[in-house]
């Protein structure tokens, strides 16, 4: 008992879902007498749901996260592992699967609603008994709720988005992994170098074109919806992988993810296009400009964010409904930077 409130306490005391993770699969694990626990995510690409290992403890081991750097690697087909797709399927509240060797696979879904997106596997060298189920199922519950209540806190109330302080770590995180893989060079490699077509991390300011006028002209509860709708537009013209982010008011930003600068182009100018083409009920058509620009862990976020800034107002002011790149701005002369520290810079 002693062992179980102090997987509780440790549980509750976090503030992030990474810890939260490592928290839950070592409590499962100890408390299961367990070879192997981890926690999974169930993403769905393109229609189809893939698993993918996040967090991981083997017995007598710590726990750990997982990589997954890689981004265009969605995972293992969900088909893989027919025990599990039937309980997704079947919306049912877990599987217990035993292999040839007599080893039991535990599933355990994290429903929220009538969705699942983590998934947590316990695999056990002998069968679990009635006490070890009901320990579990309430480790299950504890973590489930205090994911909800983490997922609430990250989230804007009207959209349903990231909200600004999630982005903040998110951005952190991102200039982290980005310092770590421009310092690594294999052996029998070249020095690294950065070229045009070179993959990186990007960050997109978006606002909503003449929003005042909507508000003024129509009431706020028109100007909330047309934020629900261009909120929902950006889920639906984002990958899974990038991240929305309301920032408050009538402007967005997104972290695009691994990407060219002609993909991101190409995915940025796909929004604005479906937003100028969405018919808003009342309001009618809407549009929005956006400002980007690639991330540099060489820079502070504050001047990531301010050349963000400086392309949007750059598309606010000549025509709006544009999608325009800092660095093309600056290369073409279009903006001038005078003076620069490390947490200003004029133009």
């Amino acid at each position: 008992m002693d062992s179980l409130l102090k997987h509780m306490v440790d549980m509750t005391g976090h503030r992030d879902h990474t810890m939260l993770d490592i928290s839950v699969i070592s409590a499962v694990q100890e408390l299961a007498r367990a070879s192997q626990a981890r926690v999974l995510t169930l993403a769905t690409v393109r229609g189809k749901v893939f698993v993918r290992a996040r967090a991981i403890v083997v017995a007598g081991e710590p726990a750990c996260m997982v990589d997954n750097t890689d981004l265009h690697n969605p995972g293992e087909p969900i088909e893989n592992f027919p025990a599990l797709a039937h309980c997704i399927a079947q919306h049912e509240s877990g599987a217990d699967v035993a292999n040839d060797a007599g080893e039991h696979t535990l599933w355990l879904p994290i429903w929220l609603g009538d969705k699942a997106d983590t998934c947590l596997e316990i695999v056990n060298p002998t069968p679990y008994t009635s006490d070890t189920i009901h320990i579990i199922g309430g480790i299950v519950s504890v973590y489930r709720n205090f994911q909800n209540l983490l997922d609430y806190s990250e989230r804007d109330s009207l959209t349903g988005l990231l909200n600004r302080k999630t982005f903040d770590d998110q951005l952190s995180k991102m200039l982290a992994a980005s310092i770590e893989q421009d310092s690594v060079t294999l052996p029998g490699e070249p020095e690294r170098r950065q070229h045009g077509d070179e993959e990186k991390q990007w960050l997109a300011v978006v606002d909503v074109d003449h929003f005042k006028h909507v508000n003024d002209r129509f009431g706020h509860l028109y100007g909330d919806e047309v934020l629900i709708l261009i909120a929902n537009l950006l889920t639906s013209s984002f990958r899974a992988q990038d991240r929305v982010f309301r920032f408050g008011g009538e402007e967005f930003v997104v972290l695009l993810r691994s990407t060219t600068l002609d993909n991101a182009k190409k995915i940025i100018e796909r929004f604005r296009q479906n937003v100028a083409s969405h018919d808003f009920p009342q309001v009618g058509k809407v549009t929005v400009s956006v400002g980007f620009v690639s991330i540099s862990a060489l820079e502070a976020p504050v001047i990531i964010l301010g050349h963000a800034d400086q392309a949007l107002y750059y598309a606010k002011s000549h025509g709006r409904n544009l999608v325009c790149h800092y660095d093309e701005l600056l290369s073409g002369g279009l903006l001038q930077t005078t003076a620069s520290n490390d947490t200003a810079e004029f133009f």
